[in-house]
């Protein structure tokens, strides 16, 4: 097969009209996520962190030429678009995604985002500085996750796998590289810093991915997939998502990368099922402050204010209740539902923390919930379900808003 990847050096051009790219964030609520377990190491880069502009020069350096080939160019073809905030170009129709992947083992498996490929009739993908392409199977995909895994038959000697490392280790200010290939650009390395942790992001599905690490190594469509590499060379995330400013699609230095270790759990998935199982709790709610509490006259320091309860799911069959009575002339949060003042014993979580920690278990797993119920104290242990699908799911039930639409009340979801 003729590589396609040429095209796109010839033409920037092609690669704006190339379809599904770097998701825009939307501003959507909590959703129960997945964290993931690491694998152990098999290649390291030994380097002392960067002091000096031309160290951290030859520390970029170092990385882009170890890892660099493991970077890959992804083309998925007959893909249909829409005109969701997900697709920056809009519009509909089929058409030709491009996007970024990378090399995780020698067997031909490579990492992207389910939406580089998802709905495609075809994958290709173009390895390092190969100017061949080689077809490529879906092995499975995680929509709730964007994450997808792929499968191509090349020789050994062409794969350069990444390690995935562990992104719990990873901290506020450390050096990262980004390769990828923006705007069809292959195998660009963009650099910066983990500007923050534990964001949420918004999946395609009504489903958010958390413990987001936020970075401000310029990120821009064509890099969805791509890796975010630590100092150690070792894959931290996988590039997913940018906020955006103004009416352009480009980088503003606000970037979002799924962690390496919901990619690990997720791949090893994928690898031996095809599938992902979430644990599910059951549940949307909103996120109590000072302001809340008082406005609504509630008789405790914070916690999460349960709104909707899934009919049939744990939370319902452990016998917790959703709210019944709006407030604020119709547009507050819904009064009358239990109040979740504790958490596996944590007090006062918030919605982030409810999801965080479902994120961490399985199906089958239980949580003890502390609830307040009109000013009386109790104590259920629920046990988590599976996720349902989400395009099965009811509007309003574990339902966040989508990208452009009105924003939910804080911590709306879970």
């Amino acid at each position: 097969m003729k590589s396609s990847r040429s095209s796109f050096r010839q033409s920037l051009t092609a690669a704006l009209l190339g379809g599904l790219v770097v998701a825009v964030l939307g501003f959507a609520a909590v959703s129960a996520g997945l964290i993931g377990k690491t694998e152990s190491s098999t290649r390291t880069i030994t380097a002392a962190a960067p002091v000096s502009a031309a160290e951290e020069t030859t520390l970029v350096n170092q990385i882009y030429e170890r890892d660099g080939d493991g970077v890959v160019f992804i083309t998925a073809s007959g893909v249909q678009s829409d005109s969701s905030s997900l697709d920056p170009f809009g519009g509909g129709g089929s058409g030709t995604a491009t996007g970024s992947g990378f090399v995780i083992d020698e067997e031909g498996h490579i990492v992207t985002n389910d939406h580089v490929v998802s709905g495609a009739e075809t994958v290709s993908v173009t390895l390092g500085e190969s100017n061949s392409d080689y077809d490529a199977e879906v092995v499975g995909t995680d929509p709730s996750t964007d994450l997808a895994l792929l499968k191509i038959d090349a020789p050994q000697d062409e794969l350069t796998p990444l390690e995935i490392g562990d992104s719990d280790e990873a901290k506020v200010g450390d050096p990262v590289v980004a390769i990828g290939n923006p705007f069809g650009l292959d195998r660009t390395v963009t650099t910066g810093i983990v500007s923050a942790l534990q964001r949420e992001i918004q999946s395609t599905t009504a489903y958010s991915i958390s413990d987001i690490i936020q970075t401000d190594a310029s990120i821009n469509p064509g890099n969805s997939g791509g890796p975010l590499i630590g100092a150690d060379g070792k894959v931290i995330g996988v590039n997913s998502q940018i906020a955006t400013g103004g009416s352009g699609n480009g980088s503003v230095g606000i970037g979002f990368a799924i962690p390496a270790n919901t990619v690990t759990d997720v791949v090893e998935q994928l690898k031996e099922t095809g599938e992902v199982k979430h644990a599910f709790l059951g549940i949307s709610g909103v996120g109590l402050n000072d302001a809340i509490i008082e406005e609504l006259n509630l008789d405790v320091d914070g916690g999460v204010l349960v709104q909707e309860v899934t009919e049939g799911g744990p939370a319902a069959e452990a016998g917790v209740r959703g709210g019944s009575r709006p407030s604020g002339n119709g547009n507050g949060p819904l009064t009358g539902g239990d109040v979740i003042t504790a958490i596996n014993g944590e007090q006062n979580p918030s919605m982030e923390d409810v999801a965080a920690l479902v994120n961490e278990l399985s199906v089958g797993d239980k949580v003890d919930l502390t609830l307040d119920r009109d000013g009386q104290t109790r104590t259920v242990e629920v046990t988590l379900g599976e996720r349902p699908d989400p395009s099965a799911s009811e509007s309003g039930s574990e339902t966040p808003s989508q990208p452009g639409s009105p924003a939910l009340p804080p911590g709306f979801g879970q």
